[in-house]
């Protein structure tokens, strides 16, 4: 008499996508599991989401970009 019978597993989820609808509970879920990890690395101490925005960044110019189309900028010879 538990979450171990799959009947009340697919009853939970029912009710769950009739409270919050199909659109939304999606959302609720990875908010969820952003909770959840960020619980977790609260209680070891680490924190594993510095790993993922300390990635360097690239960002690459591309010639239309570079070249600068400021009338005010002249470029006579």
């Amino acid at each position: 008499m538990g979450l171990e019978n799959p009947i009340h597993i697919i009853l939970l989820l029912a009710i769950a996508l009739l409270v919050f609808g199909a659109k939304r509970l999606p959302e609720v879920g990875q908010s969820l599991g952003h909770g959840i990890r960020g619980f977790k690395d609260a209680l070891s101490g680490e924190s594993g989401h510095s790993e993922i925005t300390s990635a360097p960044q690239h960002e690459s110019v591309t010639a239309a970009q570079a070249t600068t189309t400021d009338p005010a900028v002249r470029h006579d010879a």
